[in-house]
């Protein structure tokens, strides 16, 4: 955290330097990214992405969007199509104005074509299968995703009755989970493990937590199969 000194912002565990939360997914030569936040730029470099085939987006908040600008050279050679909802492409046409505007704009833009989605109408996203799913945070309602046996939800503090039948057999659910104590647009730590366990995925990934959480100590107290992720982590996972 910018401006803090305390023990997890100095530890010596990488697993306690966090940059923001985001998924690639993988197959052949084929890449799709969920969300796209301030952290992009290091985070592509460090994978070393040189093509993407789509993008999703959960919502519109800043440290999921704030990104997208670095999307300008995997999108010269051909444009990227994004998928989101209504009031997060609004969100992101009044971030980046410029996105929209007509023209080459090759060098001065992100080429990004945006496809409008729905929670619980499945879509074809550049050849990804993916059921787009309606999760609470705080008043308003965002988008998470099911990838084949796969659940991505971030940045939430309630799962909606419809969308729970909807994350039956899972391998793997990634999870937010923000720190100890409540939030008002997240779940904590102890709200998270209980939702994780509601689901019963064989296994459970928590994500977006922040510097009130020790990796090490937290992975120390939870059930078996769930786990705190960590920057970098990768998985083999079934997309279809």
């Amino acid at each position: 955290m910018v401006g803090c000194s305390c023990s997890i912002c100095r530890s010596p565990d990488p697993r306690n330097r966090r940059r923001r939360a985001s998924v690639l997914f993988e197959e052949g030569e084929s890449r799709w990214l969920i969300d796209a936040g301030p952290d992009f730029r290091v985070q592509a470099l460090d994978a070393r992405l040189e093509t993407l085939d789509a993008v999703l987006l959960t919502h519109a908040h800043a440290d999921h969007i704030l990104g997208l600008d670095d999307l300008r050279p995997l999108s010269w050679k051909r444009a990227i199509p994004v998928w989101a909802d209504a009031r997060t492409t609004a969100s992101v046409r009044t971030a980046f104005p410029y996105i929209f505007t007509a023209g080459d704009g090759k060098t001065s833009r992100p080429r990004l074509e945006f496809n409008l989605i729905e929670a619980g109408k499945p879509v074809d996203a550049a050849g990804l299968r993916v059921l787009p799913l309606a999760i609470r945070h705080g008043d308003a309602t965002i988008l998470g995703f099911r990838v084949g046996a796969v659940a991505y939800l971030t940045d939430c503090n309630g799962i909606p009755d419809e969308t729970l039948p909807l994350l039956e057999g899972l391998d793997v659910l990634v999870l937010g989970a923000l720190r100890p104590h409540p939030h008002p647009t997240h779940f904590s730590l102890q709200e998270a493990v209980a939702v994780a366990q509601t689901v019963g995925a064989r296994r459970t990934l928590f994500t977006h937590f922040s510097h009130d959480v020790d990796h090490a100590a937290w992975a120390r107290t939870l059930p078996a199969g769930m786990e705190p992720a960590y920057d970098g982590l990768s998985l083999d996972v079934r997309m279809g």
